[in-house]
C-alpha cells in the first residue's frame, strides 16, 4: 500500500510540473507578446494601446537618466521621445524569468534603427505582472552600456 501511496504522490507531483512548466511556456510566450506590443504603440505612437498594456503605478528609467512615474507620465514621455527620436524600435526578448507565478522580468536587447542609417544599441528589461489572466508592464528599464 505504502509503495502505491508514493508512485500516487510523485505521479503528482510529475503532473503538476508539467503543468506549471506548460503555464510558464505560455506565460513567456504571452510576456514576449506585450514586449512586441509596446514596440510597436511606440513606433506608431498608439497612446491607446500603451494605456491598455501598462499598469497605473508603472515607471520607466531611460538610458538619458530620466524617471518617469505612473501612467501619465510615463506615456507622455514615451509619445514625446518617439515624436523626437524617430526611427524604428526593434525590441528582441532574449529571456524571460519570473518572481513568482505573477511577475516576470523579460531582458530585451533594445535597438534604434535611426533615419541616418545609425543605430542606437541597448538593453531594456520589462518588469511584467500578471493582473487576471493578462500581463502587463509594470516597469521598463532601459540601459545604454557605455562604449555604445
Amino acid at each position: 500500500m505504502y509503495g502505491k501511496q508514493m508512485i500516487g504522490s510523485l505521479l503528482m507531483v510529475l503532473l503538476l510540473s508539467v503543468s506549471l512548466e506548460a503555464q510558464t511556456i505560455e506565460d513567456g510566450k504571452a510576456i514576449i507578446q506585450l514586449v512586441a506590443q509596446y514596440a510597436d504603440a511606440r513606433d506608431r505612437i498608439d497612446t491607446v494601446l500603451l494605456k491598455d498594456i501598462i499598469t497605473e503605478d508603472m515607471d520607466q528609467l531611460v538610458s538619458s537618466g530620466e524617471w518617469r512615474y505612473g501612467k501619465v507620465a510615463a506615456i507622455q514621455g514615451m509619445a514625446g521621445s518617439s515624436r523626437t527620436n524617430p526611427g524604428d524600435r526593434i525590441l528582441k526578448v532574449e529571456r524571460v524569468r519570473y518572481m513568482d507565478e505573477n511577475v516576470g522580468l523579460a531582458d530585451a536587447r533594445y535597438i534604434i534603427k535611426n533615419e541616418d542609417g545609425s543605430e542606437r544599441k541597448m538593453w531594456s528589461t520589462f518588469v511584467a505582472v500578471k493582473k487576471g489572466n493578462h500581463w502587463k508592464i509594470a516597469a521598463i528599464r532601459n540601459m545604454l552600456p557605455s562604449g555604445n
